[in-house]
């Protein structure tokens, strides 16, 4: 967590007042879930379930206080009522038909909101199919270098800004994966970085424009993919410039949620591992980004750290130390968004015997992704209003590969990770934090 001031003296959040704008590069499947989900509770046809912002409660004191109100009534947060949708897409279908062609929600949820996701039409995006090669599309901006794309999105976010009257912005990157990039001296300042958009480096990846072009313009940037976009110093360094705070990256929402939930069981019994085999079916547009070898790289690249971090071998070798992790993702078109994980964890107990846990998790994607992104746009906007700047640790719970301060190992235990966000709410708030340790362990 970066803050502009310290503990001692920092001032209370700033209210949530007025209109707040959430846009998405991306306006596929997780975005108009999101978005007809957000309108579905808006008109009080659903519940908002999955959301901490919406269904969390949050222990205030010591538990005899018996104070447990929900994070939405402790947290000066945006009022669902207040938020405003857009986003850009290669593919022009409106929200609606773009819903429909996701097939994650059923007719007869989208047609009490079709109305509300008829109005939404993509922004033409910043798209270039050498990143992400399956996918194609004709609501694509043209510019003579990638600052000059970069400085189209900075009008489109003005232009949004003033078109809804809103007062606040966030963006949360709900579009595909892109090929595995790796960190280079593209990356290492923002001059050199800028002068890569100038002449047209490859390393300089769309979805950093939409980055760049969001913290210029002071709006919070959450990463809903595993690729490389804002987790480098040249866009840190901006983004603790210009005051705003970033997260990131890719959502933790199927298999790896439950590699987060069940790796801190094993080792807070001490059981050992000798392997976990992971794989994956879904067929929908992720599922066929992902086919190609290249995007599959920068998604393995996330699966595969949050094991070692979580289990940490360097600390129990004797558990640990050389346990086989292998992750497949298949892209199989009948599936659609309801992605199938199959798990197989070899585990070893007292005396060397070996155990097996097997999971077989039939989740949808999607429709573990929209509440994510409603806490994301919620959090981020709150935490600029709080004065944060730079990557906000506190938002770990929500990611698979999380980013973290330089020469820190990012944290990938949920339990650790949900800690961690609701003892930095209680800070924020002037509350204190949880630690478990009172004067009923220390009799007089």
């Amino acid at each position: 967590m970066q803050a502009s001031s310290s503990a001692g003296n920092r001032p209370a959040p700033r209210p949530a007042t007025g209109r707040l704008g959430v846009l998405t590069p991306g306006l596929g499947a997780v975005a108009t879930t999101f978005i007809a989900g957000v309108e579905s509770i808006r008109r009080g046809l659903s519940k908002p379930i999955g959301s901490l912002t919406q269904m969390a409660t949050i222990r205030l004191g010591k538990r005899t206080d018996k104070r447990s109100p929900f994070i939405k009534e402790f947290v000066p947060l945006a009022r669902l009522d207040d938020l405003v949708f857009g986003g850009w897409d290669p593919i022009p279908d409106d929200a609606l038909t773009a819903a429909r062609k996701a097939g994650v929600l059923q007719e007869k949820d989208l047609e009490p909101v079709a109305d509300f996701l008829a109005a939404i039409k993509p922004m033409p995006a910043v798209f270039d199919q050498k990143y992400v090669s399956r996918l194609s599309g004709t609501n694509v901006k043209k510019g003579k270098s990638k600052r000059d794309l970069a400085e189209q999105l900075r009008q489109d976010i003005r232009d949004f800004k003033a078109r809804h009257k809103l007062d606040r912005l966030v963006m949360v990157w709900c579009a595909s994966t892109e090929v595995y990039i790796k960190a280079g001296p593209q990356h290492a300042t923002i001059e050199q970085f800028e002068k890569a958009m100038d002449r047209n480096d490859e390393a300089i990846a769309p979805s950093m424009l939409y980055a760049w072009a969001a913290i210029m313009e002071g709006v919070p940037f959450a990463n809903g993919a595993p690729n490389l976009t804002v987790d480098t110093p040249a866009l840190l360094q901006l983004a603790i410039a210009r005051g705003v705070p970033i997260c990131g990256k890719d959502f933790k929402t199927g298999q790896t949620w439950m590699k987060t939930v069940i790796a801190p069981g094993l080792k807070a019994r001490m059981l050992g591992l000798e392997g976990w085999y992971s794989t994956n079916i879904l067929g929908n547009r992720d599922g066929e980004v992902l086919d190609d070898p290249a995007s599959f790289k920068t998604k393995e690249e996330s699966k595969l750290s949050v094991l070692h971090t979580i289990l940490q071998p360097e600390l129990y070798p004797d558990l640990y130390n050389g346990f086989s992790h292998v992750v497949r993702i298949n892209y199989y078109p009948p599936r659609g968004d309801n992605k199938e994980g199959w798990d197989n964890i070899d585990i070893v107990g007292w005396m060397g015997y070996p155990m097996q846990i097997k999971v077989n998790f039939l989740c949808r994607d999607s429709i573990l992704a929209a509440p994510i992104v409603l806490d994301l746009a919620l959090f981020m906007d709150f935490a600029q209003r709080a004065g944060m700047k730079g990557i906000q640790e506190w938002l770990s719970f929500y990611f698979k590969s999380p980013m973290a301060a330089q020469g820190l190992q990012p944290e990938h235990d949920l339990f650790i990770q949900q800690t961690k966000l609701k003892n930095t709410l209680r800070h924020l708030m002037g509350e204190d934090q949880i630690t478990h340790l009172g004067l009923e362990y220390y009799p007089s």
